[in-house]
């Protein structure tokens, strides 16, 4: 039995981390929740669910006869994850505040905070596969591939994952939702988060305009010709399509266009028609590298993901004087500075890096 075994479950109010705290507590745990707010919004804005999701949490913490407390890392979120996130907007980049989050706050302040109130463990809703025994644990692709979020755990270490357990990593999301629809409908029901976390249903444009310094500017071909204002660089990432906003033109096809590039300095977002400008099959920068295992060879040849669901790319990774680049072995549409590189040989993510340049 492992009613000794203490487990706190991260519980946002959401299906997964609901059947995570349900499975446990099935397999004979002794299992209490802790919700984690990390965005202090106006409660009477009903775009705003940080209380929603606390009522759900707490509903199904009832339901399962287990406790649930609460901590506020706010001003920590505010710090080193949000500053961060528009830092890097500013500098036109394409940043990815989850996998901060993750690092900084899920990961750090959270995992701390659980395993100070005497856990022996800290279970989330990720749909990621730990293996292995320490002090060799590896970070894997979970039985459910559609939802593998590994590609936001890469930042993990041992240190991490010898306190951590994934309880969906061994079932797809089918058999959640059936067990939560067995368990709590209103979950059931539930429709999973999107985006960036504390958004929620928020118009991101109008949200961040309050955070960051929107300055109308020039859309404009390869050549430099204006073929229209956007409203914001920001608002818009590399390989976008839609949401451009501008209209025919005599002179170009009926083709649509397609953001290859931003001019931070001019203020100006460039598009084109050839979809082809888009694909990157060269080198690729990195830094902030991360290696859930240990540090690899100085050369290696793997496979490289560039976003949340991309497909595999196989890579060629080298190290020089601490300084990390990759080759690519084929193309890829839209590999943006900013975004993660995440490292895969087989099934196991080893490790990955903010990407610096693409040339």
């Amino acid at each position: 039995m492992n009613s000794n075994k203490k487990i706190i479950v991260g519980m946002s109010g959401g299906v997964d981390s609901s059947i995570t705290a349900v499975l446990l507590k099935q397999s004979g745990y002794d299992v209490s929740g802790l919700f984690m707010k990390n965005w202090e919004e106006d409660d009477s804005d009903d775009a705003c669910n940080s209380k929603r999701d606390y009522d759900d949490a707490l509903r199904i913490s009832k339901k399962l006869g287990i406790k649930l407390s609460t901590v506020n890392f706010s001003d920590k979120y505010w710090d080193l994850v949000f500053k961060r996130f528009i830092d890097e907007l500013n500098q036109g980049l394409t940043p990815n505040p989850d996998i901060y989050c993750n690092k900084e706050i899920k990961f750090n302040y959270f995992m701390n905070y659980a395993l100070s109130l005497g856990c022996d463990k800290v279970a989330t809703g990720h749909y990621a596969m730990i293996k292995g025994n320490e002090p060799d644990l590896t970070l894997n692709i979970p039985k459910d591939k559609l939802k593998d979020q590994t590609y936001f755990l890469y930042m993990l270490n041992q240190s991490i994952m010898k306190n951590l357990i994934f309880p969906l990593q061994d079932i797809d999301k089918n058999e959640v939702k059936n067990i939560a629809k067995d368990f709590d409908l209103s979950i059931y029901r539930k429709k999973e988060s999107m985006g960036i976390c504390f958004i929620g249903k928020k118009d991101f444009s109008s949200f961040i305009k309050k955070y960051i310094n929107a300055k109308n500017g020039n859309i404009c071909d390869e050549d430099g010709y204006i073929l229209g204002e956007h409203d914001g660089i920001f608002n818009y990432t590399i390989g976008q399509r839609k949401g451009i906003r501008i209209g025919g033109n005599k002179n170009y096809s009926e083709k649509p266009w397609f953001v290859i590039g931003k001019d931070i300095d001019g203020n100006k977002l460039i598009i084109s028609q050839d979809q082809d400008r888009l694909i990157s099959s060269g080198k690729v920068g990195l830094k902030n590298i991360n290696w859930v295992r240990s540090q690899p060879s100085a050369s290696f040849i793997c496979k490289a993901r560039f976003r949340h669901g991309g497909k595999l790319i196989p890579v060629n990774v080298s190290e020089d004087n601490d300084k990390y680049h990759l080759d690519m072995l084929d193309g890829e549409r839209a590999v943006t500075p900013g975004q993660s590189a995440v490292f895969y040989i087989g099934d196991e993510c080893i490790g990955g890096g903010i990407i610096s340049y693409v040339c």
